[in-house]
């Protein structure tokens, strides 16, 4: 998920996304395989099933991730949208069923995450 490719994320904001995000999951009986970030974006590997709606998946993501966050850490809110969301409209979501696991869990970890 990316927000506005500004810096707006450090390493407590990431490990508490992880955690809100590997919730979410388990509400969609879904497993959050592998996650990292950056200073502004994260990346998520998620196993879901094929009866889970991705969109329903990913606004949920989103909108839990963006109200938690925005309780928790009030210093986020600078960066808010105007519609007081932390997140952009838009992300990326990709098929990998016949990718190594190993290689896309690599490029997650390779991340340029902050201290």
């Amino acid at each position: 998920m990316v927000y506005d490719r500004h810096p707006v994320f450090n390493d407590a904001h990431l490990n508490r996304l992880e955690e809100i995000f590997s919730s979410v999951c388990e509400d969609f009986e879904c497993e959050l395989v592998e996650f990292n970030g950056e200073t502004n974006h994260a990346h998520l590997l998620v196993n879901f099933p094929p009866k889970v709606a991705l969109s329903k998946l990913v606004n949920s993501l989103k909108g839990v991730s963006s109200r938690r966050m925005r309780r928790e850490f009030p210093e986020l809110e600078r960066h808010y949208w105007r519609a007081k969301r932390l997140w952009s409209g838009s992300c990326f979501a990709g098929s990998v069923g016949g990718a190594p696991l190993s290689v896309l869990r690599q490029y997650i970890e390779q991340q340029d995450r902050p201290l």
